[in-house]
């Protein structure tokens, strides 16, 4: 009832003519009377009147059908009824049951037209249907399900083309195109998304994706191959695949992961490779032994090969490395360019974020790679004991751990502190023995040496030696400034720009050393044939001195040439004294220097090399010239008797460092006859025994100037050798620790510098004995020196030391025909000589009993003959001691206070010539009283004898 009230008020009024005329004549419904369609027409039309009238019917009258209307009128009149009230009632009730019949005669009125329409409906319908003919819906219905049909072969199409794709996908794997692969797969998912209600692609799908997991190991077996041959185009591909997966993070993690399995598998094949190849035999069992272990099996013979490949091996890998950076380098360049451009926000943040990441992990990778690298060649390097392997071969090793440690400072910056401390290590045990065996053999050689000349060419130069060939390059005037140019543009490139293109860094080493030459020996210990001539022609005139004579004089220490001229007859003197025509100069030194030499050269090698036993390596070399310098003083300048005379032959400098080399390189209580001592007292102190020289070397001779010729060589060499030193100390202190450069400076100034010090002590052996000095004292003493007059002849004493003197010029001459003795050397000579002479014409005098004034004008007389003749002899100039002579004879003119002063001024005399001077020479005119007081004042001298 609810729903009739409802639509009775829905339902708009509408003209009871309308309503019929809608009608259609075959509906059957009843027609209003005329009273009362007059009676709903004479009702108000207010809609909302009639509303509100509709509104106010109780909704118990829509309740059921059965309801009793007047029952329940009835049941509502009050008890006491009025009539006005019930007229009232009635008459809405009236109004409320005209109202809604009109509804509902509008409502049956609706229901009526609607039957109409529908009948009207079906009538149309079927004239459309009798309008068209069968075909025309046929073709419809045709074309509908040819578009149907064209909808299903494309589909069928796709999918075909789709089951197709693993053919396709193979071919691109074959040929490396794992990009090309990647996006085809992507996009065959894409379409296989779109046909999935099919259960065909359904299953496609799933293989699509087992085939891109398969792609994937691919992938990632292509990327491990980069780490040992970088190949920009397949590394280019490799990288676009994984970027095409956005996998660009995981792909650099798993290549830091094959780098390093790279590493192991490389050195590992490498030294297993070696290990089978010396066995014989390829038993399984070196390939299930770890790497450590497997390094223990390389033999010495192989031990250097095996090196060498792995460092090829391993510098392969890093080269792979350094190029991977530098691609990425340049990709990054090329990304940042094109991003730029870009508006999409979140793809160049993403970019950059993964760029970042790529540069940081590849940065961290430089450190974590060249750690592995250092700890397999620390165990390699380890793994075998190589203090016996030959020098060339230790130093070949050596170099190949210095090239792999500038790979490394190339690389990442390392110091690489876990190679140099494996390499000191094995150094340090290697030079004690190499050394201790050196100094034994340098003893060998010393006591073997016969001090003769080795011929080697005038322009001889420690830098043409095999051993000092690194810092001959360094230095050397003779290379071209176009050449330098290319060397030092070569070294502002490092190892992997030089090698990026190709080539090994570790194929040099083999090259250089075959390539080593040396042509340092004069033929017959001469340069020609001419030179040979000249040595010994006298030469007269100009053009008989060797060109070497005609230049300015080339100062034999420096080999400066001064700018002020020698005069000719300076030059022409200079022949007496100058015994250095022979050989053009060459250097001399002797088969045992040049040994010396080459050990300098080879320990400086290892220095180089080896910075961390630097100051060792230095320290064992100042023992070489130590030992060396301490045998020439013993064979040939010890003479207790001679360092009594008071002449400072020896300086206190070079007394402190042959006692400081006694005391600490000396083992005296070892001698060669007790061989088995050595042992202990190497175990003790590592000294070694005091050198003997050999028998073959004879210095008691007066016809060889008593070994003059030996001590020649013997000195000169060792100045020789000092002179490399001084030559070899800044590259010295270049490499010496700062702490331990103090060391170096005290054996330069201490020791190398008192070389030519070691002059005077051996010359003074052969001056002392060269002259008869005795026998001037005898020939002097026979001399009458109380004459009554002046004599205008000198005595026979000095024609006889004289004599003695040029009989020493000759023997001088004839001894450089066999070795050059320059000029220092026969300056010495002539100085001791002659000062030794002047101090024994002081002794003869102050040997005279009686002396007249006459007599001290003889002596005068025959000091000047003597002075007169030897000025011819030699170019020394002024001539030692003479003051010591002129000044001995003129005190005898002094008085007695002069005198007093005199001796007190002069302690360079003797209290014997002294003494000698005032009871013999003053006698004549001071008296016994004053005689007395200056022989006291003699004695009250504490007198240092000088």
């Amino acid at each position: 009832m609810q729903k009739i009230k409802s639509l009775m008020t829905r339902q708009g009024p509408k003209s009871p003519q309308d309503s019929f005329n809608d009608l259609s004549p075959v509906e059957n419904f009843r027609i209003p009377t005329k009273e009362e369609l007059r009676d709903l027409r004479e009702q108000a039309t207010d809609p909302q009147a009639e509303q509100e009238l509709i509104n106010s019917i109780e909704d118990v009258y829509f309740s059921n059908d059965s309801f009793d209307v007047v029952q329940y009128e009835l049941e509502k009149l009050p008890p006491v009824l009025s009539l006005q009230e019930v007229e009232e009632y009635r008459d809405k009730l009236k109004r409320q049951q005209a109202a809604e019949l009109e509804r509902v005669t509008s409502l049956q009125t609706s229901l009526q037209l609607a039957a109409v329409i529908c009948t009207n409906g079906r009538r149309h319908l079927n004239a459309a249907k009798e309008g068209f003919t069968q075909a025309s819906l046929g073709l419809l219905a045709n074309q509908r399900k040819r578009q149907l049909l064209i909808g299903l072969l494309k589909s069928l199409r796709t999918i075909k083309t789709l089951q197709r794709t693993d053919v396709r996908l193979s071919e691109m794997l074959e040929e490396e195109d794992y990009p090309g692969a990647i996006q085809l797969c992507l996009e065959c998912q894409k379409a296989a998304s779109t046909f999935k209600h099919y259960s065909c692609i359904s299953e496609l799908h799933s293989k699509l994706q087992d085939t891109l997991e398969q792609i994937e190991e691919q992938l990632d077996v292509a990327l491990s191959k980069i780490c040992k041959n970088f190949d920009v185009a397949h590394y280019t591909k490799v990288q676009q695949a994984y970027r095409l997966l956005g996998k660009t993070q995981t792909a650099m993690d798993q290549l830091h992961m094959h780098f390093t399995q790279a590493i192991h598998n490389t050195v590992f094949q490498v030294v297993l490779g070696y290990v089978e190849l010396c066995a014989g035999n390829t038993d399984t069992k070196f390939q299930k032994l770890p790497y450590k272990d497997l390094c223990m099996h390389i033999t010495s013979d192989s031990y250097i090969p095996c090196l060498t490949d792995l460092c090829k091996a391993l510098w392969e890998v890093m080269l792979s490395y350094f190029r991977t950076m530098d691609w990425h380098e340049k990709h990054n360049q090329e990304e940042t360019t094109s991003t730029s451009d870009s508006n999409n926000v979140s793809a160049v943040e993403e970019n950059n974020f993964d760029r970042s990441y790529i540069k940081k992990k590849l940065e961290h990778g430089l450190t974590r790679i060249w750690q592995d690298v250092q700890l397999k060649v620390k165990t390699y390097l380890l793994g075998t004991d190589m203090s016996n392997f030959k020098y060339d071969d230790f130093i070949f090793v050596l170099d190949i751990i210095s090239r792999l440690m500038q790979v490394g400072e190339e690389f990442c910056g390392s110091k690489s502190e876990v190679l140099q401390e494996s390499i000191r290590k094995q150094s340090i045990n290697y030079f004690k023995n190499y050394h201790r065996t050196r100094l034994e053999e340098l003893r060998m050689f010393l006591e073997n040496e016969t001090w003769e000349l080795c011929p080697v060419k005038s322009s001889f130069s420690i830098l043409q030696l095999h051993e000092f060939k690194c810092l001959g390059q360094s230095r050397s005037p003779s290379m071209s400034p176009s050449k330098q140019a290319s060397s030092v543009e070569t070294e502002a490139l490092s190892l992997f720009e030089q090698y990026n293109n190709g080539g090994n860094p570790f194929e040099i080493q083999a090259t250089m050393k075959d390539d080593e030459t040396e042509d340092v020996l004069a033929a017959n210990g001469y340069e020609s044939d001419e030179l040979e001539k000249s040595a010994y022609q006298e030469y007269d005139s100009d053009s008989d001195v060797p060109e070497e004579l005609k230049r300015d004089y080339v100062d034999e220490q420096t080999g400066d040439v001064p700018t002020k001229s020698v005069s000719r007859e300076t030059l022409r003197s200079r022949k007496r004294s100058d015994y250095s025509l022979n050989k053009a100069n060459a250097p001399i030194l002797t088969n045992t220097t040049l040994n010396v030499i080459r050990l300098v050269g080879k320990y400086m090698q290892m220095m180089t090399i080896l910075k961390p036993i630097a100051f060792d390596v230095i320290h064992c070399m100042s023992q070489l010239f130590d030992y060396y310098l301490y045998a020439v003083y013993t064979f040939f300048g010890r003479n207790d008797a001679y360092e009594s005379t008071g002449l400072g032959l020896s300086s206190s400098r070079l007394r402190t460092t042959l006692n400081r080399i006694q005391e600490s390189l000396i083992d005296l209580e070892v001698s060669s006859e007790n061989p088995g001592a050595l042992v202990s007292s190497e175990e003790k102190k590592e000294k070694v025994p005091s050198p003997h020289l050999s028998q073959l070397v004879i210095l008691t001779s007066s016809n060889t100037l008593y070994g003059l010729s030996e001590r020649v060589v013997a000195t000169e060499s060792l100045v020789f050798l000092a002179e490399q030193f001084e030559f070899l100390q800044t590259h010295l202190d270049s490499v010496m620790p700062a702490a331990k450069k103090p060391f170096l400076q005290q054996f330069y100034s201490q020791t190398v510098s008192t070389a030519s010090e070691l002059r005077k002590p051996i010359y003074w052996i052969v001056a002392a004995k060269a002259i008869d000095y005795e026998q001037l004292l005898l020939l002097m003493a026979n001399v009458k020196w109380d004459v009554k007059e002046i004599m205008s002849q000198h005595n026979v004493y000095v024609d006889a030391l004289l004599k003695e003197f040029e009989q020493f010029n000759k023997k001088l001459a004839e001894l450089s025909k066999h070795v050059r003795i320059p000029l220092p050397v026969s300056n010495i000579l002539w100085e001791h000589c002659i000062r030794l002479a002047n101090r024994t014409l002081v002794e003869g005098y102050a040997n005279v009993k009686k002396c007249s004034n006459e007599g001290r004008a003889l002596m005068q007389l025959d000091f000047q003959q003597f002075l007169m003749k030897l000025e011819k002899l030699t170019d020394i100039r002024p001539i030692p001691d003479k003051e010591f002579v002129e000044t001995y004879i003129k005190a005898y003119y002094l008085t007695e206070n002069d005198m007093e002063r005199w001796i007190k001024e002069h302690r360079e005399y003797s209290t014997k010539q002294l003494t000698n001077l005032v009871n013999v020479c003053l006698g004549s005119h001071i008296n016994k009283k004053a005689r007395q007081k200056l022989l006291s004042a003699i004695d009250d001298l504490d007198r240092p004898k000088r």
